[in-house]
């Protein structure tokens, strides 16, 4: 029957509690509810409850359902704890039980905690290293070098697993590389002639090194800062330096000056060849038109000797007076010569009188019968005779 039921010796609540009548409502007991709870999750998981209102402790032993909710718990914090990210610059390398086992790439990615370890590397980042040490050059001089060498980490799986310190390994290399390269160049080569044949054969000796390690390094660039002598020598150095520098600079300046002077000689050389080619022809027809003149004249010359002789001593004759702005002239039945300055005479003639004076000289020349001959092959110029009868003219 129900609790609330009437009849009964011994009416119960339902929180156990016992009362003198049918109307007895008492609030409950804390700690009878509290224990009430504990009973029903225990029933709920598989315990024993004791009985109603007696107060029986369920029986010893742990129980099964929540032993369940912890190890579902467990196993959700397990999976969540195996989730990790990879960023986009980075590779990762799992491992298992120490062993690789994968490689893995940008994103969201789980493994297995406690069974699998995960080793990240920045794959993206360039990094640096800088050498500065004094070495000795084949020549048997001592150079002071700095060099600095950009490398990127390639293979993470040998930057990680393969070799214990990679860059411990790099910094020896280069020394190595560094050293073999200088040793094998003179002083000269080093400070200023093969400074890039010595940057590129360091970076190649370098990269083949690298790579017999298995350092999973490879080399991005290699730039050679610096180059000098050591700091004792330093100053004599330079001095030898600006020398060179100064020898270089002449030798320029030289070529510059014999590209200049060589062409411009060669050109005045060929105008002169030009030249005489030209005096060579100039003279050739000259001292051919000359015998070509000579014998027609020899032929004249036996034609009329006395006609002849004279026209070639009147062409002397007026050819070297022709030269000289005095004139002396032989006056017939005269004691002497007649000296007549034409030069001052002909700066103190006015246009009128030297239009006369032309005139009378025409006439004068017209008149004589051995004018004609006297001209000098119709040069214009006057002979001896016509200068005479015209200056008889103007002194009458």
């Amino acid at each position: 029957m129900a609790w609330n039921e009437p009849g009964g010796n011994k009416p119960r609540d339902p929180w156990g509690g016992g009362g003198g009548g049918g109307g007895d409502q008492r609030p409950p007991d804390l700690d009878e509810a509290l224990k009430n709870l504990k009973d029903r999750i225990n029933n709920l998981f598989g315990g024993k409850s004791g009985g109603g209102g007696g107060g029986k402790k369920s029986s010893g032993g742990f129980p099964g359902g929540l032993l369940a909710v912890v190890l579902v718990i467990l196993a959700v914090g397990y999976v969540l704890m195996g989730f990790y990210v990879v960023d986009q610059s980075q590779r990762a390398v799992v491992l298992r039980f120490g062993e690789f086992n994968r490689m893995v790439d940008p994103g969201l990615n789980w493994r297995a905690p406690i069974i699998e370890q995960t080793m990240k590397v920045d794959v993206g980042q360039n990094r640096s290293y800088e050498l500065s040490e004094e070495m000795l050059t084949e020549d048997t001089n001592i150079v002071a070098v700095t060099l600095e060498v950009q490398y990127k980490v390639l293979d993470p799986q040998a930057y990680l697993l393969r070799v214990g310190a990679p860059e411990a390994i790099l910094e020896h290399a280069t020394s190595s590389a560094l050293r073999h390269v200088v040793g094998s160049s003179t002083m000269d080569g080093v400070l200023k002639d093969r400074r890039e044949d010595i940057r590129l054969e360091v970076r190649e000796r370098l990269q083949d090194y690298l790579d017999r390690y298995n350092t999973g390094l490879v080399i991005n660039q290699v730039v050679l800062d610096k180059t000098a002598a050591p700091e004792a020598v330093r100053d004599a150095f330079d001095d030898v330096a600006k020398a060179k520098e100064d020898e270089d600079r002449f030798k320029k300046e030289a070529e510059a000056y014999y590209n200049s002077v060589i062409p411009q000689a060669r050109g005045e050389g060929a105008r002169i060849e030009a030249e005489a080619e030209a005096y060579k022809a100039r003279v050739v027809a000259e001292a051919e038109g000359d015998a070509a003149r000579f014998n027609d004249l020899v032929a004249e010359y036996r034609k009329a000797p006395e006609v002849t002789r004279q026209r070639l001593y009147l062409d002397s004759i007026t050819e070297v007076l022709s030269k000289s702005s005095k004139v002396l002239a032989d006056i017939p039945n005269g004691d002497s010569l007649m000296y007549l300055p034409l030069d001052q005479m002909l700066k103190g003639r006015t246009g009128k009188s030297g239009s006369q004076s032309g005139s009378g000289a025409s006439a004068g020349g017209a008149s004589d019968p051995g004018s004609a001959g006297a001209d000098d092959g119709g040069s214009g110029r006057q002979t001896p005779r016509s200068l005479y009868q015209s200056n008889r003219t103007e002194i009458r």
